[in-house]
């Protein structure tokens, strides 16, 4: 064990606050970015976790971010022009006034609608059969768990939507939604509670003979098109929405701010306190030069002691994340995390503390061997 690790292990008192300074940066440069990729997760969660290998939308569509006016009826029977889709429905969503039992004031809901039949292209691979089943009863709807507070119901309870009674006969889990509580339908059921216009329908979820050529199908359905629509594969839609979300100019900043924010801490706390500890052993290191050691050699066991404590403060952060995130979670506010994301941090943490490792070597000039007679 390297004479710097062992020094971090003994003397661990004296290097905390310089490892919490680093976990707290790194929280603070996380969890924001969490939170909405996280809500956008749960915003996209309909169509990630659909059976559907591509999303057909609108030609000038760059993302699920922007405004939509649905594609015309006409589209849908042209996407089974290409020999490799097997089949293609409309996902179609809706917003919805719910009424609890014994609520005066409604609520605004965010509708999904799927359909039962089995091994449907727009049913989620998370739905189980019971929850198929369920939903295929007409006005029975399913509610996420972490809507059943806000939405005063519970399952069995009878409600309002849109006027009409709805029974609560389900309940979904990882589907949260923020803005408004995530209910799910049966394409049936919404047929029955309101006027569908027939002729402006919703992304198109399609799905191919083999997924593995996903991209080659795209490609050729776009050049099908003929400025009718764009087909975009599930993955490459999740990350441009994501994308397009981030840029926004208010997202942009809060995230800019919380981010100069954690590196301004990280960098001063953690440089003040390896300077305090620096100190604090300065005749130790004394003794050290005396016994032979160059001023090198100490300096490269102030660096590799700053990076171990960069070590820590990247395992604390991952730890702190960790236990926010469930947290949040428990309580129905999605958080997830990009892997660059989490790479760019935790290499940033460890430049923060070799960084404050460095701007700390002048404390070494205090400790000479004549000092020790004094």
């Amino acid at each position: 064990m390297s004479l710097a690790l062992s020094t971090l292990i003994y003397e661990w008192r004296r290097y905390l606050a310089a490892v919490m300074a680093l976990a707290l940066a790194g929280v603070l440069m996380l969890a924001l970015s969490g939170l909405f990729v996280g809500l956008l997760s749960s915003f996209t969660a309909a169509i990630d976790r659909s059976r559907g290998h591509l999303i057909i939308m609108m030609a000038d569509a760059t993302s699920m971010a922007g405004p939509s006016s649905g594609l015309p009826a006409r589209v849908l029977p042209l996407i089974y022009r290409h020999p490799d889709v097997v089949e293609v429905r409309d996902l179609p969503g809706d917003f919805g006034r719910f009424l609890g039992p014994g609520e005066t004031e409604p609520k605004m809901v965010n509708i999904m609608i799927v359909d039962t039949a089995p091994d449907s292209v727009t049913l989620p691979i998370d739905f189980s059969e019971s929850l198929r089943t369920s939903l295929s009863v007409p006005f029975n709807i399913a509610v996420d768990v972490s809507a059943l507070r806000q939405l005063g119901v519970e399952v069995g309870d009878e409600a309002s939507l849109n006027g009409r009674t709805v029974r609560v006969a389900a309940l979904l889990k990882n589907y949260p939604n923020m803005q408004a509580p995530n209910i799910v339908m049966s394409r049936q059921t919404h047929r029955l509670m309101a006027a569908v216009d027939d002729s402006q329908i919703g992304q198109l979820m399609v799905r191919i003979r083999n997924p593995a050529e996903a991209e080659r199908v795209r490609d050729e359905l776009n050049t099908m098109a003929d400025g009718q629509y764009r087909a975009w594969t599930k993955t490459e839609l999740s990350r441009e929405t994501l994308r397009a979300v981030m840029q926004e100019g208010l997202i942009a900043m809060m995230l800019g701010f919380a981010s100069s924010l954690g590196f301004i801490i990280g960098v001063a706390i953690t440089w003040q306190t390896l300077r305090g500890a620096i100190l604090a052993n300065i005749k130790e290191f004394a003794s050290l030069r005396a016994l032979g050691v160059s001023m090198g050699d100490l300096r490269w066991v102030v660096m590799e002691l700053s990076f171990w404590v960069g070590v820590a403060g990247v395992a604390l952060s991952g730890v702190m994340m960790a236990a926010l995130t469930f947290v949040a979670g428990a309580n129905g506010v999605p958080m997830a995390y990009q892997p660059p994301a989490l790479i760019q941090t935790g290499i940033l943490l460890l430049l923060i503390a070799v960084g404050s490792g460095a701007l700390t070597l002048g404390a070494l000039n205090k400790g000479e061997p004549a000092d020790l007679l004094r």
